[in-house]
């Protein structure tokens, strides 16, 4: 059961109204990291939880990120006013409410027309939030590792947008909602920790042929190591090789078996698209070009006499 309690979890004064600075603001109600994203991410992890602990946290995180959204939503109401009472009202001309709209800056002429500078569910860029922005997967040493990185991800945005304004109020209504982005990283990893063994994720152990192996893909100047591939717990491959179930010399080659019906359809398939390898067939585009084009592409194909 939920009830509604009137006051804000954080009380917001906003000196002056700013629906540039709004829309901007909308990335936290309605994009991917944001606090909507970030309630339903904990409330329906809270709802699948057997473990009683983990689930009291999740139920009170997520309720909490409601609170955000409704501030977050109150301090992009809030800079919208001017604008909102401006447009419904008709007190310019046409053309001084456009520039004046137009020139607030991103898409903020955008959210005032199709909103009224409402706080829409939508991100900065006008896009709608969408259930997409939720990544849980059931496994709570997993879920909890993505809710440590989707707050960190929320932290630096509101960071972000703390840089782009210079109104006292809402700098320390954001730093509230910053810092409590942390605060939430801190219960996150504790609660993952309690979880002993919590990694890997999951209840299989990895193959101890490749879970301690580092494979050097990118070999060429910048090679850089360090903690990630050095050290008694890594064996680092220089040159990798194929590896498969036959262990080291592997072939690298994907085999399959095909049972007495499907081997005969498969060959005809290949032998009626079999590539001819002789010849050099004319092609639509080289009918339709001209005979000098055709010679200068054969030209400009060719290497030069200097360097031949």
């Amino acid at each position: 059961m939920f009830s509604h309690n009137k006051r804000l979890q954080y009380t917001v004064r906003v000196t002056e109204t700013n629906p540039g600075l709004a829309n901007l603001m909308l990335e936290q109600f309605g994009g991917p990291q944001g606090e909507l994203a970030a309630a339903c991410r904990y409330f329906t992890q809270a709802l699948g939880e057997d473990d009683p602990g983990r689930k009291d946290m999740l139920y009170d995180i997520s309720t909490e990120e409601l609170s955000h959204l409704e501030i977050i939503g109150t301090i992009v109401a809030m800079l919208n006013k001017g604008a909102k009472g401006s447009l419904a009202e008709g007190v310019d001309e046409a053309a001084e409410m456009y520039r004046k709209i137009q020139g607030a800056g991103n898409d903020s002429h955008v959210t005032q027309v199709l909103y009224g500078g409402g706080p829409a569910l939508v991100n900065s860029a006008g896009v709608p939030w969408t259930a997409g922005y939720i990544d849980t997967i059931g496994e709570p040493t997993a879920d909890l590792r993505s809710n440590i990185a989707a707050e960190a991800r929320a932290k630096i945005v509101y960071e972000r947008l703390i840089n782009l304004t210079d109104d006292p109020g809402v700098k320390e209504a954001l730093g509230f909602l910053m810092t409590r982005e942390i605060a939430h990283q801190k219960s996150f990893e504790k609660a993952l920790y309690a979880i002993e063994p919590n990694f890997p994720p999951g209840k299989l152990p990895g193959d101890a042929r490749f879970a301690g192996v580092y494979f050097n893909m990118s070999a060429g100047e910048g090679d850089v190591r360090g903690p990630w591939n050095q050290g008694d717990r890594w064996n680092f491959v220089e040159s990798p090789q194929p590896c498969g179930p036959d262990g080291d010399g592997a072939a690298g080659e994907a085999s399959v078996s095909l049972d007495a019906a499907e081997a005969p359809a498969v060959q005809a398939m290949a032998e009626r698209t079999r590539s001819l390898r002789d010849g050099d067939p004319m092609t639509g585009a080289e009918l339709g070009m001209s005979e000098q084009t055709a010679m200068e592409d054969i030209r400009q194909g060719l290497p030069d006499q200097d360097e031949a």
